[in-house]
């Protein structure tokens, strides 16, 4: 029999940690029957997929105005809960539960939220626990404050009744992000594993093309929930205005499918760029200028352009992460959120070991930028620092073999 496997998760990033293990899974089982419901917005990573007939979406799906994180203030969760994310949530439980009665396992990719609709499904599952790690309480720089001290005294970031639904006799698999988290659960009773960390597989970064070398190369990311996104833009790119780096610099700003085009030309305009002629060989869809900067602009290319860059400003969840994982540091210039405010960039800046480094104001962002960028030992030994904390690639194959194990009971 083929075997059916359901996959929860609940944001892009765990969307698209999801998407490199289920590849991998069905290239060494292409028989199974793959379904994903993904808890927070429209999941569109799983498109190219679903179009290919490898999977399918399942479920009612809603771009929610906190982009998923109403856990970070109020007003994300009064906003969400106008949007409906109630009658959201109730529809998506009902739909799990119908599969758990056929026995077939779920995985859930995330936090709290697919962990509890898995373990509610009454069907074995496992989990792979993508935000939480030590490293943000257990390290610096900076201090977490009365959270390191709560976290301290657990001696986990993960919480009591996270730990319960890990420990129960139904969850087959439970894999964690980096050694030291999974020690601390261990110490808890549940039987974490830390295979490896799937968001560094598939960065194989393109030739360096001869029109893009002998210029200072600095990746933009902006993030991809909309609104945020373009107010990200705006605030890192009207931080630059004034900067007069002693050599042209490159700026290269991968993206989705939003922002559009439309939406790019009147943000761009406003800040003082002007169209300017695309590179050959770098794949971009745009190009502008402004002064010494050039941007290009590319939709879906950040696998190919992140390892071009030098350095990154950064307001952004996963691609930060991967891109310092890459050994390119960057700076983040936190804003209103809903998700890229300061809380969560200094524990981003905890979590990868100060290789991201948090900018209070427009001009400490412009004093970084010009020192990192004349300074390559320093830019260097950052980025070890990152390379270290999100490890090499390689770990959807792990994670798969382990899912193809204890789940679907298939060896290899």
């Amino acid at each position: 029999m083929a075997g059916r496997l359901l996959v929860l998760s609940n944001g892009h990033g765990e969307d698209l940690i999801a998407l490199r293990v289920v590849q991998s899974l069905l290239q060494h089982h292409p028989q199974l029957e793959i379904a994903v419901l993904p808890l927070v917005g429209e999941g569109s990573a799983y498109g190219p997929m679903e179009q290919a007939g490898a999977l399918r979406r399942i479920g009612p799906r809603r771009s929610l105005p906190s982009g998923g994180f109403s856990n970070q203030s109020l007003r994300g969760l009064l906003a969400d809960l106008g949007a409906g994310v109630l009658g959201l949530s109730w529809r998506q439980w009902r739909l799990v539960r119908r599969w758990g009665r056929a026995g077939d396992p779920v995985l859930a990719v995330g936090d709290l939220l697919p962990l509890l609709l898995a373990w509610a499904s009454g069907a074995p599952y496992g989990f792979i626990g993508t935000p939480k790690s030590d490293y943000t309480w257990a390290s610096g720089p900076g201090s977490a404050g009365l959270a390191a001290l709560y976290h301290r005294c657990k001696g986990s970031e993960w919480d009591p009744w996270e730990w319960a639904l890990l420990a129960r006799r139904r969850c087959r698999l439970v894999a964690l992000r980096d050694r030291l988290t999974a020690r601390g659960l261990r110490r808890h009773g549940v039987a974490a594993l830390a295979p490896g960390n799937p968001m560094m597989d598939g960065l194989d970064a393109a030739p360096l093309p001869a029109a893009l070398s002998g210029r200072l190369r600095v990746l933009l990311l902006a993030g991809s929930r909309m609104p945020e996104a373009l107010g990200n833009l705006r605030r890192l790119l009207a931080a630059l205005q004034g900067w007069t780096p002693s050599q042209p610099v490159l700026l290269l700003a991968p993206c989705g499918s939003r922002p559009a085009a439309a939406e790019w030309e009147p943000l761009l305009l406003g800040l003082g760029f002007a169209p300017d002629p695309i590179p050959a060989g770098s794949g971009a869809a745009a190009g502008w200028r402004r002064g010494p900067l050039q941007l290009l602009v590319g939709p879906g290319r950040f696998a190919a352009w992140a390892a071009w860059a030098e350095l990154g400003l950064a307001a952004a969840g996963t691609a930060t992460e991967q891109l310092v994982g890459l050994g390119i540091p960057a700076l983040s210039l936190p804003g209103p959120g809903p998700q890229f405010k300061r809380g969560f960039a200094e524990r981003q800046s905890r979590l990868l070991g100060g290789a991201v480094a948090v900018c209070r104001s427009p001009q400490q962002l412009r004093d970084r930028l010009e020192l990192l960028l004349a300074d390559g030992s320093l830019r260097q030994q950052l980025g070890a620092i990152g390379r270290r904390r999100m490890g090499p690639p390689g770990g959807s194959g792990a994670l798969a073999d382990l899912v193809a194990e204890r789940l679907l009971g298939r060896a290899g």
